[in-house]
């Protein structure tokens, strides 16, 4: 099992949740964050920090964003599990399914 960061994310990248992650398995990719689903320990610390609710336990997730469940999973198929987000720093490419979307509105800003 593992925690899945959803649409109110993109193009939002607040980080809270990646300093409250004690063992950095939050990566930043380029317009979202992605939970790397074999280095999660399902803690559970990043939900509650999330200012924008975008952090779901997997089986949580709400309907219109359960594919983010499989989007999470699926970015990282080529790079697997680094073992840590901080050795990699920001990872250029997000998701197809993010990819695809329009620009989203910050509503943070």
């Amino acid at each position: 099992m593992t925690y899945v960061i959803a649409l109110p994310c993109v193009d939002v990248k607040d980080r809270a949740c990646v300093d409250e992650c004690p063992v950095d398995c939050i990566y930043e990719g380029g317009r979202s964050l992605y939970i790397q689903p074999d280095e999660c320990v399902d803690c559970g610390a990043c939900e509650p920090v999330c200012p924008v609710e975008a952090i779901y336990y997997e089986d949580d997730v709400p309907d219109e964003w359960a594919d983010y469940y499989t989007a999470n999973v699926e970015f990282f198929d080529e790079i697997g599990a680094p073992g840590g987000a901080a050795k990699t720093g920001v990872i250029d490419k997000d998701h197809p399914l993010i990819e695809a979307l329009p620009p989203q509105a910050n509503p943070l800003e």
